[in-house]
This record gives structure tokens, sequence and C-alpha cells, in this order.
């Protein structure tokens, strides 16, 4: 499974390792991903939701409702 969240879009990215000579080595920058659990209100149940910190923040701030997720599962 890839390293995406459901949230934000946010996923693995390619760059380079730089030395003090400059020599340039592949890497990848990894977000940093959860799962967790919130709870629909509505529905009466929990989703779990693979997330970023950034997409928990989001959703703790607007809720699960006012989110894209919420609108695109709907």
């Amino acid at each position: 499974m890839t390293k995406f969240c459901q949230i934000t879009g946010k996923k693995t990215i390619k760059g380079n390792n730089r030395s003090h000579a400059m020599n340039a080595t592949k890497r990848k920058f990894l977000p940093n991903i959860h799962y967790h659990k919130f709870w629909l209100e509505k529905e009466k149940r929990f989703i779990t939701i693979r997330t970023s910190a950034k997409g928990i923040r989001l959703i703790n701030k607007k809720g699960i409702e006012n989110t894209f997720l919420y609108k695109k599962l709907r």
C-alpha cells in the first residue's frame, strides 16, 4: 500500500541527499502517515482513515463532516 494521505493528498516524493562535496544520492521523502479512527456522530460509528499529522489537525479543527473525504464518501 502506498504512503498516501486520504485527507490532504500528501504522498511520497523523490529527491536527493547532498553531502558537503555536493554529491547527490537518491532518496525518498515520506509523509507522516497514521491510521486514525474518527467517530461519525450522524451515523453512530467509527471510520478508520489513513491520514497525515496535518490531516488529523485539519479534521480536529473543521470536523470530519466538513472535510473533502467525508463529502467524497457520501
